[in-house]
């Protein structure tokens, strides 16, 4: 009968188990699949639950009471009841009822000081004949007791405007049914006259009304009974201040989560006390909290408290006189919820099955199981396991049944419940079932394991494919358990975890693919006796020393079955697998060099000549703690206006916090005042908003971490600038740029793009999703969340998902994607198991460390077999499928050369000879962001429409952004050549891709470049884009005006030359003249004709440039050998540096100067303001030409706020040129105020320095003006353009021109020794200066030079850095003449305007054409005066 049964299970154990959900709905789905899976032999769950649970309730003496129940099945359940764990018999009791739906019903509670018939604990009992029983939670009946006072109101007298309090205390049961009447007429209660929960009655504010008898009235359903009337009088305000006091202070209470809660504080005094109130020494703000409250008078009442309310409450009240405050703690308790309910389980009998539940609440919950109504006795086949779970070993038939999970504690309980069901077994399919195993036998018999080993059966000798199975239970037990072989063909088994000296019974029944045979003879064993080994060591301790060490303490063993010879101590941190030991002589040990704050279980073995005796118990303990040992990590800053900064940060470095985080400290301070600190403590949250910044301000932060012990380090000082003005709040945001869905099996991956529009406050995103409709259930996420997974989906299914961005405003227009998850696929089972707790460690931006572990090693987890591991990695974008691979034969791997600021996921796979795994889970990471590696795309200017003075700059972001982009830097001026700090700068705030500028000069090319920047650094420039303005506006406009029609209407397009090109990115001119139509023939002949005149003078050109060649490099190396070698200054041709001021001498004027006492230089007043805050007229001729405008740092910008590049035609602005304290050698720059169009301008690119940082140039191999100096050199000197003579006029690469290069476009700018082989129309203008006198146009007498010669290595200031941290706000930032030794006052002097394109085409055409080498070198020598001429006079 045993064989058959036998027989009968083997043949369904193929059959998994099945975890069904606790829900009716999940469960019925599950088990009708799994119908379909094995046919009639299955029975599906049976949806068997409570729709209704009993509740607490308070009663009154002689009130009738309905505790609720209902319980659904398919079968209407049986309902009975229980109170105090007995079953209540209601057929013949005429109090109590059971009401149809099963509600129980108590008419006319009993209740005296001797007789509680009715108090209680009820419970509801369903039953369901053949299926099982469940249990309700408990509900406890409380009655509420006789009416009596413990204290009762006392006449008082308050002064008017002031707060009284009329104490009512009575039980805390009847409170609720406390009233007042004031001279026997009842009070209403207000925002004025409020009750407390106590039964006391507060008036706020009182007045000459109140005034009167009061008494208080207890109603709960029999007689009233009334207090003593007490009165209550009326004083006017007294003439000197009264004492503050309080006449009610707040207690501490301990509430439930969701019930209210009130602190009341009434004070007293004269002026009238304000109270406010603090929690965890922070203000409490009750406006626009709808749970906190402020009562009249003071009082505190939250509402639905939760446990981020427990806390130290302090009510402050203060009259200007005085100010007093008193303190209250509130504690949270919460009733016990469940983490993870029970799962129906199918099995079959013989199996091991475990139930699972997990709850929280607090205090701690304890949890038992009950089946079918019955608690669960925990014995050798029914274990708890892991604090909370439910293991039932051996099934049997009678296990089968409801099984409920009870959690209890203080302040509740609950119950969740899952089914068991056992399978009916399959019969066997027809054909050859195996005979009996031959010749059980245990080779191997210990105290705790037996080894079994049999032959083959008759019917099978050969035994290749047939798998055992090893029944086994204790002698006299029906319970028994099943072993199965690991592999087919295996004849022999080990049975672990047996007891000693216990007889077990053992069998073995082979299986084939028809099912299973015969069982073998039964095989008795008994387990051998322990050996005479010592017993545990009695009274382990553990208690830390330092932060570093622990001393273990023990006593000697009770039964020590011989002489101890030593003991072993084991140690081993929490968490880890592997364990220490050290050998001891003694009875105690003290282990060093631990981790600080961090637990270690100790356990003890004592040794005798037989060996090592039974372990101790663990102990487990904590090394003390001290102060964290690394800073915080992640700091990062975010503006959020122009008053506030948040700070975000990371716990620090795991291993590193050596104790329990109590708080953090955060210090700050202005950028420009550093000795100024500000220190602010917050609690353990990882951010922190500091308010009341100033606006448009840097402000440094750094945090550090606290413990009780101390301060840790602190993190790097981090930067960032508060707003000029807000963001706007006023409206929902728009919708998200983009939205992107990656489908698994049972969830998606969503991600997505914040809005373009960056004016407009993100609070967070909302998600909604579901099966056809993104309506099922909307998940909110933080507003710099950019992913999220959504999980617990169902394979198969076509979800809807819906994004949108939400503000305090409200919700944004929403994005729409769809998804199909994927089917449900169960892998084939394979031997090797993939690797576990996969970890992506973060280490920089391109690197990151992945590290495992192989449940297949050993515990000490070392690899001794020839295993690898493949690691396998990608970008996790949905589109990329593309993986990359790479092999370890450790548990570690560093991934390197991987993307700044992406998202990878990572997982591994373990190869052994030809087996290989499954990949594992995957792990994610970020790496760290970097700058920009590629510059802005896609740069084009357009004119404005209407508005000839006003440009549209749009762009594309950098192909290689390496981070969020938080912003751009538009530069812009009218001279390519130009050091890059004497550039116009426009910021450009967050990721906006378009932006305006105004007031710009008509007529006039402008360069411009863009650079990208993130929160690590600015990014390489675009290359520079020209544009040039339209001629002329409307002539009905007034001069400053914008054209409002079309800027290039009724005018001929602007002439930019034969050969310019123009850059990347297409900036197409706006003004073009329109085509009239043609008709389509003649617009095909004309094609075909400009084809063939092209080919023509192609050819033409190609046979006239192969005859030319050869004396046109002739003449190009001799014009190099003429502008090198003609030079008079020898030696070192890069020692030579030319002047820095190229000036017009007939048009510079030297003002008077004034000897000014201001030690503040006033800084150089130049026509292209610097950034926004720059542009202060000078004089009244240039207050219609230059445009104050607002700062473009706030975040939004309107027309009528954009930057303006002064300094028109015919201006004749001033410049201040401040002296600062530097060596005696003066520096001169001037700098022209427009360049000329010039079609052959080359464009290049390179690291020009940065302008929001100040560098100090120094200049140690300046240019010399006869050598040649390639594109590169241009690009990466540090030395200003400016100080390099006719810069616009040198060759954009003179080597090339050397070295027989022919491209006109790398010589155009050439300094050719035979300058008239050149077009004049093609060089670029010059401020040049001509022939004459040093002095011509000084006003005052000249001063013989200096016999010392120019100092070609002094430095020249970039303008960013001359701005003095004191400086008033309206000085303007520029480059100016710089003096090297003391501080003198400015010197003024007037710089032209570049004259009409007419005048200085005539005048290069006449300079350019007659200067030869030794000429410029003349002009040289002149300048060269004139600076020692200026030094005299700065110096006189």
């Amino acid at each position: 009968m045993a064989a058959g049964r036998a027989r009968r299970l083997l043949g369904s154990l193929w059959i998994a188990l099945l975890l069904g959900q606790p829900d009716p709905a999940g469960a019925a789905a599950r088990s009708g699949s799994q119908s379909l899976l094995t046919g009639s032999l299955v029975r599906t769950f049976t949806p068997f639950y409570f729709l209704v649970e009993p509740m607490d309730v308070l009663s009154v003496r002689g009130a009738s009471v309905i505790m609720n129940c209902s319980a659904y099945c398919e079968t209407s359940p049986k309902i009975e009841w229980k109170k105090d764990g007995t079953f209540l018999n209601l057929v013949s009791d005429d109090r109590r009822q059971l009401l149809p739906d099963g509600s129980l019903l108590i008419n006319s509670v009993v209740h005296s000081k001797h007789n509680k018939p009715d108090e209680g604990y009820y419970q509801c009992v369903a039953t369901v004949e053949s299926l099982g029983t469940i249990v309700s939670r408990t509900a406890k009946l409380t009655v509420a007791g006789l009416p009596r006072f413990t204290s009762q109101p006392e006449s008082s007298s308050v002064y008017k405007g002031n707060s009284a309090i009329l104490n009512c205390e009575v039980n805390v049961d009847l409170a609720p049914f406390v009233r007042w009447e004031q001279d026997r007429q009842p009070v209403f209660l207000d925002d004025r006259v409020f009750k407390l929960p106590s039964g006391a009655l507060i008036i706020s504010n009182a007045t000459d009304l109140d005034g009167g008898l009061y008494r208080c009235i207890i109603e709960s359903g029999g007689t009233p009974k009334y207090s003593d009337e007490a009165e209550l009088k009326i004083l006017p305000d007294p003439e000197v201040p009264q004492n503050l006091m309080f006449v009610r202070q707040p207690s501490s209470l301990t509430k439930v989560s969701g019930q209210s809660a009130v602190f009341p504080c009434v004070a007293v005094g004269f002026p009238t006390p304000y109270v406010r109130w603090t929690r965890n020494e922070e203000e409490l703000t009750t406006e626009g909290y709808e749970r906190f409250l402020l009562l009249a008078g003071g009082s505190l009442e939250i509402s639905d408290v939760t446990e981020e309310d427990v806390g130290t409450y302090t009510c402050i009240a203060d009259n200007g006189n005085e100010t007093i405050e008193a303190q209250a703690e509130l504690t949270v308790q919460v009733p016990p919820e469940f983490l993870k309910r029970p799962a129906n389980i199918y099995a079959h009998e013989s199996m091991d099955i475990v139930f699972e539940c997990e709850v929280t609440g607090k205090p701690t919950p304890t949890v038992k199981w009950v089946k079918n109504g019955d608690m669960v006795i925990p014995s050798d086949y029914f274990k708890i396991v892991k604090e909370h779970n439910l293991q039932v070993l051996g099934l049997v038939k009678s296990d089968e049944g409801f099984y409920q999970c009870i959690a209890e504690n203080d302040v509740g309980n609950a119950q969740a419940g899952a089914q068991l069901i056992i399978l009916d077994l399959a019969p066997a399919t027809t054909g050859p079932l195996p005979s009996a195993p031959r010749d059980v036998v245990a080779t191997l018999v210990s105290t705790r394991f037996i080894r079994l080993t049999w032959r083959t059966p008759v019917s099978d000798p050969q035994g290749d494919n047939l798998t055992y199975s090893i029944f086994y239970t204790k002698e006299g037990i029906n319970r028994e358990r099943i072993e199965n072989t690991s592999r087919a063909g295996e004849t022999q088994v080990m049975i672990q975890n047996l007891m000693p000296e216990t007889v077990y019974v053992f069998r073995v029944v082979a299986q084939n693919k028809h099912g299973p045979g015969e069982s073998s003879v039964p095989l008795k064993v008994a387990t051998q006796p322990e050996v005479q080994l010592p017993g545990p060591a009695p009274n382990i301790r553990a208690y830390a020393s330092s932060p570093t060490s622990v001393t273990v303490t023990w006593e000697t063993p009770l039964s020590g079955n011989g002489e101890i010879q030593n003991y072993k101590l084991y140690y081993m941190e929490k968490g880890q697998d592997t364990e220490q030991d050290v050998d001891v002589g003694g009875l105690s040990y003290t282990i060093n060099g631990l981790k600080k704050y961090t637990e270690y279980s100790f356990r003890v073995v004592a040794y005798n000549k037989h060996g090592p005796g039974v372990s101790t118990q663990d102990v487990v303990v904590r090394t003390l703690s001290d102060v964290p040992s690394a800073p915080p990590q992640n700091l990062t800053l975010e503006v959020r206006n122009s008053k506030s900064i948040m700070l975000h940060w990371q716990p620090p470095p795991a291993g590193t916090h050596s104790g329990q985080i109590t708080g953090y400290k955060i210090r700050y301070r202005k950028v420009s005042r550093k000795s100024d600190v500000t220190e602010s403590i917050g609690g353990t949250q990882l951010f922190q908003l500091i308010e009341g910044l100033e606006r448009g301000t840097e402000y440094s932060f750094r945090v550090a971490a606290l413990t009780v012990n101390g301060t840790g380090p602190a993190t790097d000082w981090i930067s960032a600038e508060t707003f000029e003005s807000d963001l706007d709040e006023t409206r929902v945001p728009e919708v998200p740029s983009s939205l992107h869905v990656r489908p698994l099996v049972t969830s998606i991956v969503v991600s997505w793009t914040p809005p373009e529009n960056q004016n407009i406050v993100v609070r967070g995103y909302a998600i909604g999703y579901g099966i056809g409709s993104p309506h099922a259930q909307t998940i909110k996420v933080d507003y710099k969340q950019r992913y999220y997974t959504i999980e617990n989906l169902d394979p198969s299914s076509h979800y809807v998902i819906t994004l949108k961005a939400f503000n305090n405003v409200g919700e944004g227009i929403p994005l729409y994607e769809s998804a199909v998850t994927r089917p449900h696929s169960v892998p084939d089972p394979s031997p090797m198991m993939p690797p576990v707790g996969v970890q992506a460690s973060i280490l920089s931006h391109d690197t990151i460390r992945i590290t495992w572990a192989d449940n297949s090693l050993p515990k000490n987890q070392k690899i001794t077999d020839a295993r690898y591991y493949t690691v396998r990695w990608k970008t996790n974008i949905p589109a990329n499928t593309k993986y990359k691979t790479a092999n370890a034969t450790t548990l570690s791997y560093l991934v390197t050369g991987l993307k700044p600021n992406t998202l990878y996921e990572f997982s591994v796979m373990v190869t052994k000879g030809r087996r290989s795994s499954t990949w594992s889970m995957t792990a994610h990471g970020t790496t760290f962001e970097s700058v920009p590696t590629s510059p802005p795309k896609d740069v084009t200017v357009v004119s404005k429409e209407g508005k000839p003075r006003t440009i549209i700059v749009n762009w594309q972001p950098p192909s290689e952004a390496n981070g969020k982009i938080t912003g751009y830097i538009i530069y812009y001026s009218t001279d390519v050549n130009a050091e890059i700090h004497d550039w116009v700068i426009e910021p450009v705030v967050g990721n906006r891709l378009t932006h305006q500028i105004q007031e710009l000069t008509l007529d006039t090319p402008y360069y411009f470049k863009i650079q990208a920047r993130n929160s690590k650094g600015m990014g390489p420039m675009s290359e520079a884009v020209q544009f040039r303005t339209p001629k002329a506006e409307s002539s009905d406009k007034m001069p400053n005006d914008q054209a409002s029609g079309s800027a290039g209407k009724g005018s001929r397009p602007v002439d930019v030359g034969p050969d310019y090109k123009p850059p990347l990115g297409g900036s197409n001119s706006p003004h073009g003249s329109p085509t009239s139509p043609l008709d389509s023939n003649m617009l095909l002949v004309i094609i075909v004709s400009v084809g063939v005149i092209t080919i023509v003078i192609v050819v033409i050109v190609a046979v006239f440039c192969t005859r030319r060649t050869t004396s046109h490099q002739k003449k190009k190396r001799a014009a190099c050998k003429s502008v090198n070698g003609s030079h008079k200054y020898k030696g070192n041709s890069k020692d030579v540096k030319p002047p820095d001021l190229w000036i017009h001498h007939e048009r510079l004027e030297l003002k008077p100067i004034d000897k000014s006492p201001d030690p503040n230089p006033i800084m150089t007043d130049t026509p292209i303001p610097r950034n926004s805050q720059d542009i202060t007229p000078v004089d009244n001729s240039m207050d219609s030409n230059i445009h104050q405008r607002r700062n473009s740092y706030r975040g939004h910008e309107s027309e009528d706020s954009m930057s303006t590049l002064a300094g028109r035609r015919g201006m004749r602005p001033k410049m201040m040129m401040p002296f600062d304290s530097q060596p005696p050698q003066p520096v001169i720059s001037a700098h022209p105020i427009h360049s000329l169009d010039n079609p052959h301008h080359h464009f290049h690119s390179g690291s020009l320095a940065s302008p929001t940082r100040s560098y100090h140039h120094h200049q140690v191999n300046p240019w010399p003006i006869g050598t040649s100096m390639s594109h590169s050199d241009r690009a990466n000197s540090t030395e200003s353009v400016r100080n390099t003579p006719s810069t616009d006029t040198m060759p954009a690469s003179s080597s090339q021109t050397c070295a027989d290069h022919q491209d006109p476009e790398s010589t155009t700018g050439s300094y050719l020794a035979n300058a008239q082989e050149e077009d004049s129309a093609q060089n670029l203008p010059t401020a040049h200066v001509r022939p004459s006198h040093p002095l011509k146009s000084f006003a005052v007498p000249a001063v013989p030079p200096a016999a010392s010669t120019y100092d070609p290595a002094l430095p020249s200031t970039p303008l960013l850095t001359q701005q003095a941290p004191n400086h008033p706000v309206h000085s303007v930032k520029t480059a100016s003449i710089g003096t090297l030794g003391r501080t003198r006052p400015p010197m003024p002097v007037v710089v032209p305007s570049a004259p009409d394109v007419q005048e200085t085409t005539r005048m290069l055409e006449d300079s350019e054409s007659n200067y030869e080498p030794d000429e410029l070198t003349k002009e040289m020598a002149h300048l060269e005066g004139l600076m020692k001429d200026l030094n005299a006079i700065t110096t006189a």
